[in-house]
């Protein structure tokens, strides 16, 4: 049996352990000389009524997420990963990665970190425990 992947999906956040995951996710890649899809999800439960009735607020924090995750592409690059992608996508994490992002990237690898930043840290243990449990592939939880 063939240990590599060649598709490796990571989700990002602002928390310790998504940094680790990324980390992880980063030498995982470069170890197997797979690509990199890094994908963060904008959460709507993030926002109050009144943020989400303003689309500037919206387009802030999207556009905020977007440099973000930019800015982990351009780390991945200069550690050496070849091929790195991204993904910005909004609604529930775990829902969106399983339901939306890995049928359309279609990688044979999930790497999460296990809590999450502000909002979602609540519930984010709930939010990787729903990956690993609907992902159709392999999960590694990082902590």
């Amino acid at each position: 049996m063939n240990d590599d992947f060649k598709k490796i999906l990571v989700a990002v956040d602002d928390s310790d352990d998504a940094i680790l995951a990324f980390k992880y996710a980063i030498e995982r890649a470069k170890k197997d000389e797979a690509s990199l899809t890094i994908v963060s999800v904008l959460e709507d439960e993030d926002m109050n009524i009144y943020q989400a009735l303003t689309k500037d607020y919206i387009h802030g924090e999207r556009s905020e997420l977007e440099q973000h995750v930019l800015d982990y592409q351009k780390q991945a690059q200069e550690a050496g990963v070849k091929e790195v992608n991204v993904i910005v996508s909004e609604g529930e994490a775990g829902e969106t990665i399983v339901k939306d992002v890995i049928p359309h990237v279609e990688p044979d690898l999930l790497i999460i970190g296990s809590e999450s930043k502000k909002g979602i840290a609540k519930h984010f243990g709930s939010q990787a425990a729903y990956m690993a449990k609907y992902a159709p592939i392999s999960v590694m939880v990082i902590r």
